[in-house]
């Protein structure tokens, strides 16, 4: 019956492309083609193994990912007795994937062979039992038994890891894997943005924040690949900037904009948090002066309107009165005076950023609204508490001299008191101030030691004071040294629930380009720019810029005098300001 309503379709005219999806699906469901590409990915060593392993070196080599009948280079784990066989393997940096398993041809019993996989972006995650210093299966499997085929395959995830431990779990029997191999799977964009300067330590950290977001930039922008795996909206305030920064339009960006926008119908906040909903706004204006796109921003309208008029509805008496979860970043948790600073300065970008936001498509009541509230907000600047999070948004929306702030708050202690979050708001502060030889020390001071932990990803938080006797992410840890994920790690994020691979993290990635390069967005819809550069002590730095119209280009080169010559390319329809 199927084949004749295909030829009867067929023969009157109709999308034959149509009825070809009908008949495969059977009339019901439709195709979805995802944006994420997969690629195998072979272990660069072995960490670590126990009892009867033999030959685990050769998980290393490449395969061809098919079991065959010569049963050829085969990795034996053997259990005999209470001895557990185990291997640990390192995939030499941080991905977002799977784990694909292929088995050879073992000794009779055929019988599957059941094994405990345990992911880790550390070595210690990878080791630990479940709830074991924070460990969890939270938002992804990481620790659980797998049926492995005899002579076959197996695939099993998706997580965020960088270490895998396989345990032989069946009593007196042999295992033989031919191959284990993690499945990365990304979103395969160039990379448009680039940094390069005579510091490669802050080559590296400009790199390692653009691969950060790349990894989370999944059907949606993530916060984090293994924890949370959510559209987290202050979250994504760093990401798209960096993903304006590194790799221009990308979809994702509107898909989680607006896949905020559908599950927080107003009176709601976004994740619950009105500084959140404040991102929102503040995002969509980001993306709208990168990218010009008016009709999107009109689909808008509606939410932003309605979301503008609830923000001004918690204004009294010129101070902001937010209801809600109170948050700007986890170490700022519980200092209420400066929460409340960094409110009030937040309800005046968000309200500033739409106005402009208004008046662009057209609703000059909602704009003007927003216009004199901002007026009643500047009348009460509350006291930062000399938290750095408070000053650096008061700086920002001018609400305090960047020069004081940086002299009273943001300079003390140098990279003590950061975020990896609030960190970027931080240096942008300090930006404003022009410390920008200053903010390069923090950067290599603050995210550096992160590299110098073994890390391939910036983390959710990080402080200075976790570096005394620390062991390497990428080893056992020693004994007399701390394990940095098992023993650190506060609010939601204690030990290995603790991320290492945190979106938000990435802001030295668009302070570098903005601020080092100095190529700033001069105007809307992404075609006009300002180059000022700042190389501080740096003898030189280049990079490119992605725009609608093809990459920005600069190099800026500092001679002994310290007088700064640059070359600066721009594609056609690209104005640059002088």
């Amino acid at each position: 019956m199927r084949k004749v309503l295909f030829y009867l379709i067929l023969w009157s005219g109709l999308c034959p492309l149509s009825v070809i999806g009908f008949a495969q699906h059977g009339g019901t469901g439709q195709k979805i083609k995802s944006p994420i590409t997969r690629e195998y990915i072979y272990p660069k060593r072995v960490v670590w193994q126990k009892g009867e392993v033999a030959h685990a070196e050769q998980l290393s080599e490449k395969g061809i990912g098919q079991a065959s009948l010569n049963n050829s280079n085969i990795v034996i784990l053997k259990n005999q007795g209470k001895d557990t066989a185990s291997i640990l393997l390192d995939f030499g940096k941080e991905l977002h994937g799977a784990l694909e398993i292929i088995t050879g041809m073992w000794p009779a019993p055929n019988r599957a062979r059941t094994i405990r996989v345990r992911f880790g972006e550390s070595v210690s995650e990878a080791m630990a039992e479940l709830g074991e210093h924070g460990s969890t299966n939270d938002h992804a499997m990481r620790d659980f038994n797998l049926m492995l085929p005899w002579l076959g395959k197996a695939q099993t995830g998706e997580s965020g890891f960088r270490f895998v431990r396989i345990d032989l779990l069946d009593k007196d029997v042999v295992l033989q894997l031919k191959e284990v191999r993690a499945v990365s799977a990304y979103r395969d964009i160039p990379y448009l943005g680039s940094f390069n300067s005579s510091n490669e330590r802050l080559n590296r950290i400009w790199q390692t924040g653009a691969y950060t977001v790349h990894l989370n930039m999944q059907d949606y922008l993530w916060d984090g690949i293994k924890r949370d795996r959510l559209v987290w909206v202050g979250d994504l305030h760093p990401e798209v900037s960096t993903v304006n920064t590194v790799f221009g339009y990308n979809e994702v960006v509107p898909r989680s904009l607006d896949l905020a926008r559908n599950t927080t119908p107003l009176p709601g906040w976004m994740s619950g948090i009105s500084t959140y909903s404040m991102w929102w706004i503040i995002l969509h204006h980001d993306w709208y002066m990168h990218h010009g796109n008016v009709s999107y921003l009109k689909e808008q309208k509606d939410y932003l309107q309605g979301l503008l008029k609830q923000i001004v509805s918690k204004v009294h008496n010129g101070k902001e009165k937010m209801d809600g979860h109170r948050f700007l970043d986890w170490p700022s948790s519980k200092d209420t005076a400066a929460i409340h600073a960094g409110l009030q300065a937040m309800t005046i970008w968000s309200l500033e950023k739409g106005a402009e936001l208004s008046s662009i498509i057209g609703d000059n009541e909602t704009a003007e609204l927003c216009t004199k509230t901002v007026s009643q907000l500047r009348l009460v600047t509350p006291s930062h508490n000399n938290s750095k999070q408070a000053a650096a948004l008061l700086a920002i929306t001018d609400m305090l001299d960047p020069q004081t702030a940086y002299n009273d708050v943001l300079s003390a202690g140098g990279a003590k008191n950061f975020s990896t979050f609030y960190g970027y708001y931080m240096l942008e502060a300090m930006a404003k101030a022009g410390k920008y030889e200053e903010a390069l020390e923090v950067i290599s001071t603050y995210w550096g030691a992160m590299l110098d932990l073994g890390a391939t990803t910036f983390w959710e938080d990080f402080n200075m004071d976790w570096l005394q006797n620390a062991g390497r992410i990428d080893e056992i840890t020693p004994p007399g040294k701390v394990d940095i994920h098992a023993a650190y790690g506060d609010y939601c994020y204690v030990g290995h629930r603790h991320s290492f691979c945190h979106g938000w993290a990435s802001g030295p990635t668009v302070w570098l380009s903005q601020h080092v390069l100095g190529i700033q967005l001069a105007g809307p819809g992404g075609k006009t720019f300002r180059i000022k550069p700042n190389l501080g002590n740096l003898s030189f730095a280049e990079g490119t810029y992605p725009t609608s119209l093809g990459a920005i280009y600069v190099k800026h080169t500092k001679n002994s005098k310290g007088k700064v010559t640059s070359i600066i390319k721009a594609p056609k329809g690209i104005r640059i300001l002088k």
